[in-house]
């Protein structure tokens, strides 16, 4: 099927916005110009690609397993364009995506040696999950994540390679669960106010998975997006927190509460697109992620 690839383009901004309006002012064309783009798209495909009101635009079904296919190959597209097109002086970017606990942690020395190595390369870090990073590779909307492994969102079309092995551990306030001095079962911890990583998480996943291995039913009393609220809360006596130990420092009142049951370790991985070319810059920081293991 011949469909000039504008319209493709002007579908995808559409599809992002969710607005014609706005869609015309990214690509610097009239309104009514992207109405009939679209209707010329729909025609072709003898498909009805948004569902159109007074109020609101909205995909149809169509429409988003369209997007799910057009998404990626417009910003691979971008991607050549931009280090076909990039000034020599300026350098070409290097797309990251990791969790704001891992930038943090994990990947600060990391991105000091290749700002060092190479100061003309811009780098943008995005902040997700290690799962929704996961997808924003698959949309080639980053060139490299750092993720928790195992991780469900890692495909086939992907290649990943380990960094670093770490557990993960509960700690508590040791006034509050005086709980140091033995081991405990996963049992008797549900006993307890259990503090931990929200469900899109791959920690939480993993946590859950474990008490189901042992036939228990994980109910947290409170589920955070930061593993540094996680360790906040936990040092105030508000519960028991289940975190990462490359996150944790020195923190005043808290202890690590050991359980009797084995907690198997985990990987943080490097990945990327298997298909896709990178850039030497990005290349020299798997190398250096490597080495840091």
């Amino acid at each position: 099927m011949d469909i000039n690839y504008e319209l493709y383009k002007v579908f995808y901004h559409v599809a992002k916005s969710l607005s014609f309006s706005e869609a015309a002012e990214d690509l610097f064309i009239s309104q009514s110009a992207v109405s009939q783009s679209i209707k010329t798209l729909e025609n072709r495909l003898n498909q009805t690609l948004f569902i159109r009101s007074t109020k609101r635009v909205a995909l149809t079904k169509e429409g988003e397993l369209l997007l799910k296919h057009i998404e990626p190959a417009i910003n691979l597209i971008t991607r050549g364009e931009n280090q076909l097109c990039a000034d020599p002086k300026s350098g070409v970017q290097l797309r990251i995506g990791a969790s704001d606990t891992i930038c943090r942690y994990v990947l600060v020395p990391y991105i000091d040696m290749f700002h060092k190595k190479y100061p003309n390369i811009h780098i943008k870090v995005t902040n997700g999950t290690s799962v929704q990073c996961a997808k924003m590779l698959e949309r080639n909307e980053v060139d490299i994540i750092v993720s928790n492994s195992p991780n469900p969102a890692i495909n086939d079309t992907m290649h990943h390679i380990p960094v670093k092995e770490f557990r993960d551990i509960f700690i508590a306030n040791e006034k509050a669960f005086p709980l140091t001095d033995r081991p405990i079962t996963l049992k008797e911890l549900q006993e307890y106010p259990i503090l931990m990583l929200d469900k899109k998480s791959t920690t939480s996943i993993f946590l859950h998975n474990l008490f189901l291995e042992h036939s228990l039913d994980l109910v947290p009393e409170i589920e955070l997006s930061s593993n540094d609220l996680l360790i906040d809360l936990a040092q105030i006596g508000l519960g028991i927190a289940f975190i990462p130990d490359f996150c944790i420092q020195e923190r005043e009142g808290l202890a690590e509460i050991t359980t009797t049951e084995e907690i198997p370790s985990r990987l943080l991985i490097a990945a990327y697109n298997r298909d896709i070319p990178l850039s030497d810059g990005a290349n020299y920081f798997l190398d250096i992620l490597q080495e840091g293991k």
